[in-house]
Formats: C-alpha cells, sequence, structure tokens
C-alpha cells in the first residue's frame, strides 16, 4: 500500500535543447573551459553593459572552479570553467561532465521559479553536446516528494544552448532539423527517466508499476514496430526461469520478465539490453542490516539504464535491432521466500544451490541472458548491465563501471563509448578457467556466491552470469556492473543510458558538426 498522497503530483521543471538564447531568461549559467570562456564570448551572450562584471567574475576563477554575481539588469549570472584538457586524465572524459552536474547543485531550484539559459562554450562542443546533455539531465532529477515544493512557476524551465569557441551558434538552423541536437535532447529525457525509476520508493515502483510503465512506453512508440510481451508468476516457472521465479516469488506483486523489441529495417547489428531490476533488495532472509537495505531502491538501476537506453535508441531512429529483456522483482520476505540451502534449476538447465539469498541480481540476469542466447536467435552482443556487487566499488570505483567481455575488441569498443559519452568503465578481470572454482557445490552445479571473496569478487559475479549463457551461443557478452556510477549522495543518476547510445554509434558522440 502506498500511503504518499503527494506521489506523481509535483511536475519538474522541463529542459530544452536550442540554438536561441534566451534573452528573457532570468537566470544564466555559462559553461566551459577557460580557453573558450574569454570576456569577449561572455560579452557577446550577456551584453557589454556588464563588461567590467564579467571580467572580474572570470578573473576570480582561477584555473577552474564557479563564481557567481548579479547584472546590472539583476540578472543573475553563474560561470562554471571547466579543468584543462591536460589536467584530465585519459581515463575521463575530456569535458568533465560529473564536474557539471556537481556545479549545477542549484539549476533544480531554480529552474522551477525562473526561465534559465545555460550556454556551454568549446572548440571542440561538437564532441560534448551529448555527455553535457547527460550530466544537464542528471542536476535534474524528474522525482520529488516534499511538500514544500511549490508548483512551477509559468516561464520557467532550462533552455541549453552550445556553441563554438568563437561565439558561434551550434548550427544556426532549427534544433528539431540537426541530429546532434535530437541526440542531446534524447539522452537528457533518458537519464531522467531511467533516474526517476531509481528514485522512486517502492511502494511507488511495484513490478506491477514498473510493467505498466514499460507497457505504456511500447504503446508509445507502435508507430516504430516496438512490441511488448510480458511472463509473469507461474508462466516464469512452467518455463524453466527458476532463477527469477526463485528470487521474487515472496513479494506482494508477483515477478516477470519483460521483453520489448525494436527491429529497424536498416539493423545492422543486434544486440540484447538485459537489466536487472531488482525494485526493492531486502537481502530476503540473509537479511540486509538496517543502513545497509536503506537505498536498496536503486537496485533496479540496471534495468533502468537499459530502458532509458533503449527509449532513446528508437527515439532517435539508430540501425540496431536491439532486443531489451528486464528481469523486475522484488527481493521481498515472506512464506514463500527462497531460502539459503535451497537449489533452483535455471533457464539454462543448470542447477544452483543458493548461499546467499542477497546475491539475488545474478540469479535473474542468469535467467535473462539464457533466454537471449538460446531465444533469440541471431544476436551479436548481449549485454547484461546491473547494480551488482559492493566489491565493484572497490575494483573500479564510484565514477566507472566495472566491465567484462569475451573480447578485447569488445572490450576497447565499450571502454572508447565510455569516454565518449561521460558514462564512464573500465575493464575487470576476466578469466573463467580460474574463478569459476569460488562457486563448486557438492550438490548442484554450482553456488550463487563465492567461496572467497578476496579472489577477484565483482568478476567472479560476472562469470557465474556468462555460465547460463547457451554453450552454442556464438557471439559476444558483456557484462556491465553499475554499483558504484548508478548513484550520487542518495539520488539515481541514470548511469547506462548515454554509454547504450554510444555503443549504438547515435549523432553527437564524438562526430564533426562542421
Amino acid at each position: 500500500m502506498n500511503l504518499n498522497t503527494t506521489a506523481a503530483k509535483i511536475s519538474a521543471p522541463e529542459i530544452e535543447f536550442s540554438p536561441s538564447l534566451q534573452r528573457d531568461a532570468k537566470e544564466i549559467y555559462v559553461i566551459g573551459r577557460k580557453a573558450g570562456l574569454t570576456q569577449e564570448n561572455c560579452v557577446a551572450w550577456v551584453g557589454k553593459n556588464d563588461e567590467k562584471i564579467i571580467g572580474a567574475l572570470l578573473t576570480s576563477i582561477k584555473e577552474s572552479g564557479k563564481a557567481t554575481t548579479f547584472l546590472s539588469d539583476g540578472k543573475k549570472l553563474t560561470v562554471i570553467v571547466l579543468p584543462a584538457e591536460d589536467k584530465i586524465s585519459r581515463n575521463n572524459n575530456a569535458f568533465s561532465p560529473h564536474e557539471i552536474t556537481e556545479s549545477l547543485n542549484g539549476l533544480q531550484t531554480s529552474a522551477r521559479e525562473n526561465l534559465v539559459q545555460i550556454c556551454v562554450i568549446d572548440k571542440e562542443i561538437d564532441k560534448f553536446m551529448c555527455p553535457v546533455a547527460a550530466a544537464i539531465g542528471r542536476a535534474m532529477p524528474l522525482y520529488h516528494s516534499k511538500s514544500s515544493l511549490k508548483e512551477l512557476a509559468p516561464n520557467s524551465g532550462v533552455i541549453v544552448s552550445f556553441y563554438w569557441a568563437n561565439a558561434e551558434k551550434v548550427p544556426s538552423i532549427a534544433a528539431a532539423e540537426i541530429p546532434e541536437w535530437k541526440t542531446a535532447s534524447a539522452v537528457c529525457n533518458g537519464v531522467r527517466l531511467a533516474a526517476q525509476l531509481g528514485d522512486m520508493p517502492p511502494a511507488e515502483l511495484s513490478p506491477d508499476t514498473y510493467a505498466e510503465k514499460c507497457r505504456e512506453i511500447a504503446n508509445g512508440f507502435a508507430a516504430q514496430g516496438v512490441t511488448y510481451t510480458e511472463m509473469k508468476g507461474d508462466d516464469l516457472r512452467q518455463n524453466g526461469y527458476g532463477g527469477i521465479m526463485g528470487v521474487g516469488m515472496a513479494a506482494r506483486c508477483l515477478p516477470r520478465m519483460i521483453i520489448m523489441t525494436y527491429s529497424p529495417a536498416d539493423a545492422t547489428e543486434h544486440i540484447a539490453l538485459c537489466g536487472k531490476g531488482v525494485v526493492y533488495d531486502t537481502g530476503g532472509l540473509a537479511l540486509k542490516s538496517k543502513v545497509g537495505m536503506c537505498g536498496m531502491k536503486h537496485d533496479c538501476g540496471g534495468s533502468a539504464g537499459v530502458l532509458g537506453g533503449f527509449v532513446a535508441a528508437v527515439t532517435l531512429g539508430l540501425p540496431v535491432k536491439l532486443t531489451l529483456i528486464l528481469a523486475i522483482v522484488e527481493n521481498a520476505i515472506g512464506p514463500e521466500s527462497f531460502r539459503n540451502d535451497d537449489i533452483l534449476t535455471m533457464k539454462s538447465g543448470k542447477t544452483v544451490e543458493v548461499n546467499n539469498t542477497d546475491a539475488e541480481g545474478r540469479l535473474i540476469l542468469a535467467d535473462c541472458v539464457s533466454h537471449a542466447s538460446n531465444q533469440l536467435g541471431d544476436v551479436d552482443v548481449i549485454l547484461n548491465m546491473a547494480t551488482l556487487t559492493g566489491a565493484q566499488c572497490i575494483t573500479t570505483g564510484s565514477c566507472h563501471a566495472g566491465i567484462m567481455t569475451r573480447t578485447k575488441a569488445l572490450e576497447d569498443r565499450v571502454v572508447e563509448a565510455g569516454l565518449q559519452s561521460g558514462d564512464l568503465t573500465f575493464p575487470m578481470l576476466y578469466a573463467p578457467e580460474l574463478l569459476k572454482k569460488e562457486f563448486k557445490s557438492s550438490v548442484a552445479d554450482m553456488k550463487n556466491s563465492v567461496a572467497n571473496k578476496m579472489n577477484a569478487q565483482a568478476s567472479c559475479a560476472g562469470h557465474f552470469i556468462e555460465s547460463h549463457i547457451d554453450e552454442a551461443y556464438k557471439g559476444d557478452w558483456l557484462h556491465i556492473d553499475m554499483a558504484g556510477p548508478d548513484s550520487r549522495g542518495e539520488r539515481a543518476t541514470g548511469y547506462g543510458v548515454a554509454l547504450i547510445l554510444g555503443l549504438c554509434k547515435a549523432p553527437g558522440f564524438c562526430s564533426k558538426l562542421r
């Protein structure tokens, strides 16, 4: 039962991407690296009446940072100077999208009350439009449930414009006709959708309401040929999806597997997007602590990321066939809870001895990748994304997802897509012949949790999922553990949306506009 009577009543400010400056904006943000943020460029937007004020503001920022002032007409101006390229390591996007999100911490409040203009400037702005769009989307979450929030003021929201370093607009014709502007809008909306799902409390985002949202999305893309099917409850049991059914059968809302397809006629590749959608993770009978359980509404982040990426890709009409496979469950406690020492028969036909009900994500994803490898036929890449292990944060940190692939070519492609998109990744150890022994069981084909937590635990979790891929499958496999970058403080980030668009080579990811 949802006792939150403010749910779904509070609107969030809109974000629009436009090459036209809004002169009636009450607040202006100027973002760029110091080489492009000259006094001349800033005056071109703000006006010559405030030339001295702008000069003093820019001078107050040494190498990088943020400064705010009020202009002669009462407008508020904030300049955000990003680190120079030579201050950024090879493992980060050169335009510092994480810094942009952090620096826009007051944007949400301002955009509820006024129209805010954001001007982003750089000599290579064509490379960074989409990472910036994703960063701005993260700073403007959709979900709110504060009774103190007022309704949106008239003529409020955010307008984002991109400029070359010489203050020339990019480009000077209608935004709707330019693919890169469309990509910026699509990635921003996808990020906000994914973060909204992660931020919703479990009483509002149950497996039932998650499915309703997916059906709504599929119906909205009927003209693009998107299809929707789902399997839930006893249908999962009867068709052999023992991982999804086992994890979710104790909850009030039935577990389910949702499948959405997008099959453009000009597709050059088929990617299966598998997402872990645990709408709430108590840990099951291996119960989490009161501290460890808080925030477990974010455990659906993998499914939210691939869903947001799917929506953005379809919106853009990308020439990639996509099959979205979401395992949506609540890992609850009740009379039907699966137990440590239970044995589950998976979709792959393999048996798993449960030694940790709180290692549930790999169980449901194992059924997803099994389905992708033996039911879809022509898949080139099986991608699974999940907030899978705390060990990922130790392995690759809180900004980089840990990835595993079977081939160096795909590994390089994903790392590059991460750098271009701002959804950063870094490879984890891939060595199944050395690590699978951690799951040895005396009574089943494997256990679901490792014997030795000091032996590449995050990689072991990936190999558990991989072991349920059909042996006849000849395509590649990509494992993305994004437990760290999935959240920023207490907020979901929508991680994964930009990465998927980067993998699908959407316009605007390191493309050239001129």
